[in-house]
Parts: structure tokens; sequence; C-alpha cells
């Protein structure tokens, strides 16, 4: 498969990950990958960035050494109203906003009020990709979630280090499957997104191709292969 965009990587900056930002885009060029989405943890995650850093990423040249740089965020869902830990004055200066459930951030609910957090997230006009929802420790009706992705055209997240045997998600292959499925059913688009905390992890979707065949899902929903279909989603509200 030919990629033109990883819509989740992380940098130094992230504080748990270990290139910069320049390391990551040479890393992209060297891949022959057109753009790369540089989606550092937002503020209640340990050891992350502040506001500041966000506020601060107009600075960035979007385009280096031949790769276009997506500067933006990976936010961090608060609460079952789907609040997230950046204001909305930073999220819109954001070229790419991915909204997840993260452990430190927010304890689980039930299915309800999951499911609930992440219809809100779907709904709010600044998030353009719900990252990886396949977490057990996070139950949802599945459904529910891909048909509001549908309705408030939202991309969900394929996360290839979900799929890793020592991954940090629980029962994440079976919950993407449901997903791909699901998507399949309902025509919704999926991102692909290697959640690199390292260089030599960008546009890593192996595991993610293995389900994709599995289940035969269809290349004209993965938004990574079509930068015009990537960008009705990025660009929707800008």
């Amino acid at each position: 498969m030919k990629y033109l965009i990883d819509t989740h990587t992380h940098t130094i900056a992230s504080g748990h990950a270990y290139n910069t930002i320049d390391e990551m885009t040479r890393k992209a060029a060297e891949l022959g990958l057109a753009n790369i989405g540089i989606t550092e943890h937002a503020p209640k995650m340990w050891g992350s960035c502040g506001v500041l850093y966000f506020s601060n990423l107009k600075v960035v040249p979007r385009e280096k050494y031949g790769v276009r740089r997506y500067m933006g965020c990976e936010a961090n869902i608060m609460d079952f109203t789907g609040k997230l830990d950046l204001p909305d004055k930073i999220l819109s200066q954001m070229d790419i906003v991915i909204a997840s459930f993260h452990t430190p951030c927010i304890k689980a609910g039930s299915v309800e009020e999951n499911t609930a957090a992440l219809i809100e997230v779907i709904k709010n006009p600044l998030v353009h990709i719900v990252g990886h929802p396949d977490d057990s420790r996070y139950p949802i009706d599945m459904e529910a979630v891909v048909k509001a992705a549908k309705e408030y055209h939202k991309l969900l997240e394929l996360n290839n280090t979900s799929l890793r045997p020592i991954g940090p998600r629980l029962n994440a292959r079976d919950n993407d499957i449901q997903l791909l499925e699901m998507c399949k059913q309902y025509g919704v688009c999926i991102s692909l997104g290697s959640d690199a905390h390292i260089e030599e992890d960008i546009c890593n979707f192996a595991l993610a191709e293995e389900l994709l065949k599995e289940v035969d899902f269809p290349e004209s929903l993965i938004a990574n292969m079509d930068m015009e279909l990537m960008n009705s989603y990025l660009l929707a509200n800008k």
C-alpha cells in the first residue's frame, strides 16, 4: 500500500519519545513520505509539554526536507462530556487534532459514559480524529461511535501500536476487528496512525495492514492513501 501521511507521531516534546521534530521529518523524507502529523501529547499527560508549546507552533515551518508537516496534538479526554485538556483557542490553531482516552487523565466509566464522551468529542468541530478507540479498559458501543463519525465527518483511528503483543491497550485486536467491520458497513473512513515515539516507527503499519487484509477492508476508506480525502477531514472547519 502507498501511504501519503502518518497522522499520529510524537517527538521529545511529549516527554516519553526520543526524536526531535526535524529528526522525525528527515526520517519521513527518507521513507518517501510526503506528509507527517506531529501530534504531541497535550498537557495533562505526565511529562508532556504545556499550553505555551502548542500556542507557539505557528513558528514551525510547515514544510521541510520536502515533507509537509501537520503540527498538532493528541488531546486528552478529561470527562464524559468530552472536555479536552487544551482550550478551543489553541485547538483551532492546530493542523491536526486527535482526541484520545489515556489512563493518567481519566478513569474509565461505564459503556454508556465512555460512549457519550467519544460522541461529544466527535461532535467537536475542532477534533479531526478519535485516537485508538480500541481499548477494553474504556469499553464503548462501537456501532454508536461509528455512526457518529459518519454523521459528523470524523476519522476513527486504527493504531498500529495498539496491536503490538505487549501493546498498551486491552483486547485491541478484537476491538479493531469490530471497528473495521462497522466502518465497512457504514462507509466510515479510518486514519492509520503509527503512534511512533521514535523515528524508526514512522509509517510502521505492519500490524494494522495484517488486520486490514484479514477483514478485506477497502482502500477507498483509508484516508492516508488520498490526501484530498484526508484534507476533507483536516480542513473541514478551517
